[in-house]
């Protein structure tokens, strides 16, 4: 899929920007052209958070996704506000651990992942987002694999280097989800 926009959205403290940003870094490695828009309620942690993600081979108009070709959500009310925005033909991502309401439509491609659960026997109940980011970019194949490495390593804080391959394990957890 080389025309990207998407919306990954869930609660604060999911880590659903940071997996916007290794996404996008991603793209940035492959000379794309990008936006990330991340966007989050006062609440932060808790409250609502999402980033709208463009990665594209000509250049971005504007950072705003309004009719995403992919959504990526880990909670209810994000599937219920940004499930009918989501083109004909798009893909949506569903934590199925946390949400256990089928999507409405029937003219999009669904994957649930019950990505929590699989980041809890992981023994990593906080990379879920990433397992869910795993089977995103396998699917879409929106940037290849070595790409999303090279972003996760560019986006990964210092201080938390050590979880590089933790990370990068989620990723593949997700990418080798068949569920």
């Amino acid at each position: 899929m080389r025309e990207f926009e998407s919306i990954i959205a869930g609660f604060g403290g999911q880590g659903l920007l940071f997996s916007g940003k290794v996404l996008a870094y991603a793209g940035l490695t492959e000379g794309r052209e990008l936006s990330w828009l991340p966007s989050y309620g006062p609440e932060m942690r808790g409250g609502t958070a999402n980033c709208h993600v463009i990665l594209s081979d000509s250049p971005v108009g504007s950072p705003i996704v309004m009719k995403p070709n992919v959504l990526m959500v880990m909670n209810l009310p994000s599937l219920e506000k940004f499930e009918n925005d989501v083109v004909t033909g798009g893909m949506i991502f569903v934590d199925s651990t946390l949400i256990d309401k089928k999507v409405a439509r029937d003219d999009v491609k669904v994957f649930y992942v019950p990505a929590t659960r699989l980041a809890q026997e992981m023994g990593a109940p906080a990379l879920a987002n990433m397992i869910l980011l795993g089977k995103l970019v396998a699917e879409t194949e929106c940037i290849e694999w070595a790409s999303l490495e090279k972003g996760l390593k560019k986006v990964i804080p210092a201080r938390k280097a050590d979880m590089f391959d933790l990370n990068m394990k989620a990723l593949e957890v997700g990418k080798s989800y068949c569920g």
